[in-house]
């Protein structure tokens, strides 16, 4: 499978889906489309059949404004059926603007910022406590990053040496409010996870290959987590939305979304 043209395939379900809805979080889901792809196309150990399976690897979209691409990978990957991504954010559906439970393939609901690695932890923690096989992958948003209750779990995986545990930071640099470096200075991600005992990747998070490469390296760490920082563009993709704050929570308007589509095609 060329992974690289399915990511473009995914941004064109994400766009199509928040203009039909009319709402949405574009930016954080375009930006983060190369590491849920690596993940769920190559890397974990899950599928449809093995929603139940109790070695089934575990994923959790903190930062869960994105949750158009979770959705766009579920489908395609036939964890859901297609024909339901055309009821997302209406009135009664299930697909709602953050990830539940309810829906099939998704672990843990999230959209209150700062709560998806504590939960990681917890999970990671018991399959070391069970002897099971199974890894937790968590992304994060950088804006997520000022929550107190993150650098909680950060010193928790530290301690307890959960090497079958990756985060993953979507380091687009962008939140709600604008620079994240405005909002709560955060560099150098990389000194302070390492200080706190993780194994620091830092990457091109739109670069496939690299995602692939990190997550590859992870699995191989012993003896202490991982953090995979993926520095990103906020809206990839999308020419007049990237590295545009205003993106993170906005709809394209008609003439927009013709445009978006029409890069994204091309990038096919």
């Amino acid at each position: 499978m060329n992974l690289k043209r399915k990511a473009c395939e995914i941004r064109k379900v994400i766009v199509e889906m928040i203009y039909r809805a009319q709402f949405g979080h574009v930016g954080g889901a375009l930006s983060a489309t190369e590491i849920l792809v690596d993940l769920y196309y190559k890397q974990m150990n899950v599928a449809p059949e093995k929603v139940s399976d109790p070695d089934r690897d575990r994923f959790i979209l903190s930062k869960g404004h994105a949750v158009e691409a979770l959705y766009a990978v579920l489908a395609d990957r036939n964890f859901i059926p297609r024909e339901d991504l055309l009821t997302y954010s209406q009135f009664g559906s299930p697909y709602m603007c953050h990830p539940t439970n309810k829906i099939v393939g998704i672990e843990m609901n999230t959209g209150s910022l700062g709560h998806g690695l504590s939960v990681g932890v917890g999970m990671a923690l018991a399959a070391k406590m069970d002897k099971k096989i199974f890894r937790v992958y968590v992304v994060l948003g950088d804006g997520e990053m000022a929550e107190g209750s993150v650098w909680e779990a950060i010193t928790a995986g530290g301690h307890y040496k959960l090497d079958n545990l990756t985060a993953i930071v979507d380091r687009n640099r962008l939140q709600m409010s604008g620079s994240t470096e405005d909002v709560m200075t955060q560099d150098s991600q990389e000194i302070r996870w390492a200080a706190f005992g993780w194994n620091v990747i830092s990457i091109d998070g739109n670069d496939l290959d690299a995602v692939d490469a990190a997550i590859t390296l992870a699995k191989k760490t012993s003896g202490k987590p991982t953090v995979v920082i993926a520095n990103t563009i906020k809206g990839k993709g999308v020419s007049f939305m990237e590295n545009r704050a205003e993106w993170h929570h906005k709809v394209p308007n008609a003439e927009q979304f013709k445009i978006a589509m029409a890069e994204l095609e091309a990038a096919l």
